[in-house]
């Protein structure tokens, strides 16, 4: 991993921005010290799609009625 000032990475923010696209992290200095690091974006994952498990998941009816008045009151 390389280290890069950020006097340096001012000027050729572009090409770093090249080479992170590409895979490769960079460190940015002030100085001698890393204070931050330049890294690729990681892809995002499928988006959910609505109705995959249609027809693998029921509910029954019973789940629709009224909470017994114990149960309610467990819940205040």
């Amino acid at each position: 991993m390389e280290v890069v000032t950020i006097h340096a990475a001012k000027t050729t923010l572009s090409q770093l921005i090249a080479r992170v696209e590409a895979g490769e992290e960079i460190l940015l200095a002030r100085g001698k010290q890393p204070v931050a690091k330049l890294v690729p974006l990681q892809p995002k994952g499928n988006a959910r799609k609505f109705g995959t498990l249609k027809g693998t998941v029921t509910v029954s009816p019973e789940f629709f009625d009224p909470l017994p008045e114990q149960e309610l009151g467990s819940l205040e």
